[in-house]
């Protein structure tokens, strides 16, 4: 065996940065576990002994927690005085209670840690792995990792990007929300649109729980409503707009549930699509966004897909092409690209 010398120590510098990320992810968890980012916010500039107390936690841990993210860059250490603080930027992505709490992101592999051992013996078999049989840290770790992004874009830019959609919402209109997990965009929705009533529907029934819950502290139990349905079989009729958020890839008959939308939609109603930002071609995504979307599909979108028939397994990265091609499948006539961010792909299909 010859090696590049050069190339070698190229991959081994990536495989350091992945394995101090991979500890970096449990750091990251326990700080937004214990506050340490907001303590560090409410102190700063501040020493190890500052935030510990701010946040009531071990000062020993909280020194090496803050090395440690100032090492990853996620906080700003002064050698001058060895104290930490945090810019606009870092305070916005970690801190900030509106900000974007990207800590909370570490518990999608977290989470998906904890069945490792399951999820290697269904690889090795080509079984499926079902969304409800992983760690409940997954389920908060997913909708916080999203719920900032729907938050930034679904009202100001995705929905009047539609065909006369916003319009209709603002008339008054009726919105099913397919594979709502814990209601963010549900609740997004009849936030906005008041005159309107929108309808979450999951197969998860403590996701539909929990998303009850949120309308009620919310103040909009009055139209938001939450019921336990699969995305081939939810009730209603006439609806005026359908949207599935990061959700339909997961589904083990995507083109079911996409003909079934298709047939409860009203003669002018809408489906507003959102997956996951993706080329066409693997070597179109080979970039970190790719990396972040095919690694969590494998553990995660896939093991879903392969849980029942047909297991389909569309994958996060499936693309507008293959994407399009479903819809018209289903019996959409009219399918475009309405909008996108680096994250989100935003699909509108009409008859």
């Amino acid at each position: 065996m010859t090696l590049d010398q050069d190339r070698l120590d190229q991959l081994l510098g990536r495989f350091v940065v992945d394995l101090g990320g991979a500890y970096h992810a449990v750091s990251a968890v326990i700080g937004d576990r214990l506050g340490l980012y907001r303590a560090l916010q409410a102190t700063m500039p501040a020493t190890a002994e500052e935030v510990a107390a701010e946040a009531g936690a071990g000062e020993r841990y909280v020194r090496e927690w803050l090395a440690g993210q100032a090492a990853g860059g996620y906080v700003t250490h002064d050698p001058a005085d060895g104290r930490y603080s945090l810019t606009e930027e870092q305070a916005f992505l970690l801190a900030e209670p509106g900000g974007m709490q990207a800590a909370a992101a570490f518990l999608c592999p977290v989470g998906v840690a904890q069945s490792v051992d399951r999820l290697t013996e269904a690889v090795r078999a080509g079984a499926g792995f079902a969304w409800h049989e992983h760690d409940p840290a997954l389920f908060e770790g997913v909708e916080r990792f999203f719920r900032p992004g729907y938050a930034m874009n679904l009202v100001p830019a995705w929905i009047p990007a539609l065909d006369g959609v916003e319009a209709r919402l603002r008339a008054g209109a009726r919105v099913a929300d397919v594979g709502c997990g814990h209601g963010s965009s549900t609740l997004l929705m009849a936030e906005a649109f008041p005159a309107s009533h929108v309808v979450g529907f999951d197969y998860h029934r403590a996701s539909v729980d929990l998303a009850r819950k949120r309308a009620v502290e919310a103040g909009l139990a009055d139209r938001v409503s939450f019921e336990v349905a699969s995305a081939a079989d939810f009730p209603g009729t006439d609806y005026d707009l359908v949207t599935v958020f990061d959700a339909l890839h997961d589904m083990p008959d995507p083109l079911g549930a996409a003909r079934h939308v298709r047939e409860v939609l009203g003669l002018e109603g809408s489906l507003l699509l959102v997956e996951p930002m993706a080329g066409d071609r693997v070597e179109d995504n080979l970039n970190p966004v790719g990396r972040l979307y095919y690694g969590a599909s494998t553990v995660i979108c896939v093991p879903h897909s392969l849980s029942a028939e047909p297991g389909t397994a569309l994958g996060a990265q499936a693309g507008e092409a293959r994407l399009t091609e479903l819809l018209h499948d289903a019996g959409f006539g009219s399918v475009r690209r309405a909008a996108e961010t680096p994250f989100n792909l935003v699909l509108e299909a009409r008859a």
